[in-house]
């Protein structure tokens, strides 16, 4: 597991630290590394103008050895230069599932969510007030949630660099205690002559620093924000959409490595996840142009799916909640309707990129930060 909190030491002040352990018996420390960015890292206005905030120092420290199904205490600490110690509150979380334990193991998937504001009052970037609504559900339901991916669209601060901080305070009680995974979307990464695959203004500067510094996923470079991670019976293959992913491409080839390499023995669900819809998606803007997809979307990776059985594929970018049949080339191939067993011959296609409402259960959205190693 990883610990990622942010403070106002840089490492020439004070040496960052975790203690933790199982919880009630000796504890032990772990250090931490530290980063930060500046305003000549963004890549444009806001982020480098009226946008920029001093971001501080983003602390990670990696918790390694853990015992599966275990509950753990741990508390960030910072060894001050005078020798004194400052302490955070005592947080705990349970370690994962051993690989393919069967055991019940609930996952939460939604993407597009941002922040607002708890007191009434507005701000300049209004993008999702309902945000409340869904993080207040999560921390209710949180005893019955195992793990959280958040697939693009995180903050929606695009380039007011405060409104981070402002997302990471609202959804701190549930990353603090399940793992909180995340994909990147067009709000964190899009911006013109970067690199990312769309030439828009999206990501209001950020071009993605701001998430890859702060959020910690085990990608082997998170410039380029795709990677795997297995929890329990389940297989994670996390895209980044920003980024091209057609066939010949380096994201292509760790897109069917990510397939190839699993074990179906001990993770039998093998999920695929973007943030754009990949896969088939009715949103008007997809119907007008007859795609039913984001452009060029499933033409490479089809076949991907149906060669290593991809159970599931789930996207966010529609601002709504849509699930398909398994389905291969644009026809389903079951004939059941909503309950299926057995061989499935196709891929089920669920977009839960969430709409201003109360998150229920039924919705799919089946999210200091601990993400899984």
């Amino acid at each position: 597991m990883t610990v990622t909190w942010t403070s106002g030491y840089d490492i020439k002040e004070a040496v960052p630290f975790v203690l933790w352990g199982f919880k009630g018996r000796v504890q032990k420390k772990s250090p931490a590394g530290t980063l930060t960015f500046k305003r000549n890292s963004m890549c444009g206005s806001p982020a480098r103008t009226v946008g920029w905030k001093d971001p501080g120092f983003i602390h990670t420290s990696f918790l390694k050895d853990l015992w599966p199904n275990s509950q753990y205490t741990y508390q960030m600490g910072h060894l001050l230069s005078n020798g004194t110690y400052v302490w955070s509150k005592s947080y705990s979380f349970k370690s994962s599932p051993y690989p393919g334990q069967d055991s019940l193991q609930r996952v939460i998937i939604f993407g597009d969510m941002g922040k607002a504001e708890r007191d009434g009052s507005n701000e300049y970037s209004n993008y999702q007030p309902g945000s409340l609504n869904t993080t207040d559900r999560l921390i209710e339901d949180l005893s019955n949630i195992d793990i959280v991916l958040h697939i693009g669209d995180i903050s929606y601060a695009n380039g007011y660099i405060s409104q981070w901080d402002q997302f990471t305070a609202q959804v701190e009680p549930i990353a603090s205690k399940v793992p909180y995974m995340l994909g990147s979307g067009n709000h964190e990464r899009d911006w013109p002559d970067t690199g990312s695959f769309y030439e828009n203004m999206d990501s209001g500067g950020e071009c993605a620093v701001i998430a890859e510094t702060m959020f910690y996923v085990p990608a082997e470079n998170r410039a380029k924000y795709w990677y795997s991670t297995d929890y329990g019976l389940f297989r994670f293959c996390i895209a980044d959409s920003e980024h091209d992913w057609r066939e010949g491409t380096e994201q292509y080839r760790f897109i069917e490595n990510c397939f190839a390499s699993v074990n179906r023995h001990k993770q039998p669900w093998l999920i695929f996840l973007s943030h754009r819809v990949l896969g088939y998606s009715s949103n008007e803007w997809y119907g007008l142009e007859g795609s039913f997809e984001e452009p060029m979307g499933r033409e490479s990776l089809q076949k991907l799916w149906q060669k290593y059985r991809v159970d599931m594929a789930f996207y966010g970018h529609v601002h709504n909640y849509e699930r398909t049949c398994p389905i291969y080339q644009n026809q389903c191939v079951n004939s059941e309707k909503s309950h299926y067993s057995g061989t499935v011959s196709g891929t089920i296609h669920v977009v839960a990129g969430r709409e201003d409402a109360p998150y229920t259960t039924s919705g799919v959205s089946i999210g200091i930060t601990i993400t899984g190693l």
